[in-house]
């Protein structure tokens, strides 16, 4: 860790700054996921799922810039490869011959949800160092990402 103009102690910054990084992972692998399907994706639901997953991934890549900058500004080094991601995430693997339209909502539906949980559990950690600029950061891409659950979810109901 280095020094920042962080109003915060320096055992909350690493705490923060772990999660943070985490997430990040978590994050990076998710979006390669979208791609994934968003490339792949056939079927009648091919013209609504296309763009609605590009969407999804435009979004996540810029929720990552944002988290991994949090993580910078609370003096860690921000890891973002794709070895270290690959080493380190833990959003489930992506089944990458899966081609159906209604294969890969339900497969990104749970992986979102995983990634939900990487992001509660990241912003447990922010409010328990009460580091409420990550709090409300966290807190607002998990809007996001329940309200992108949910599109999914409903298409397969």
């Amino acid at each position: 860790m280095y020094a920042t103009p962080s109003h915060l102690p320096d055992a909350a910054r690493k705490n923060v700054s772990a999660a943070l990084l985490a997430l990040l992972a978590d994050g990076l692998d998710l979006h390669s996921q979208i791609k994934v399907a968003h490339w792949n994706v056939r079927g009648p639901q091919f013209a609504a799922l296309h763009p609605l997953f590009e969407t999804f991934a435009v979004s996540l890549a810029g929720h990552t810039d944002t988290i991994a900058e949090r993580a910078v500004t609370l003096g860690s080094l921000a890891k973002g490869t794709v070895r270290h991601v690959a080493a380190t995430s833990r959003i489930p693997e992506y089944p990458q011959e899966t081609t159906r339209d209604l294969d890969h909502v339900a497969l990104l539906a749970d992986r979102i949800e995983a990634f939900l949980k990487s992001l509660r559990g990241a912003r447990a950690v922010a409010e328990k160092e009460v580091d409420t600029d990550t709090v409300d950061l966290l807190t607002g891409v998990i809007s996001e990402f329940e309200k992108f659950g949910w599109f999914l979810r409903a298409s397969l109901s």
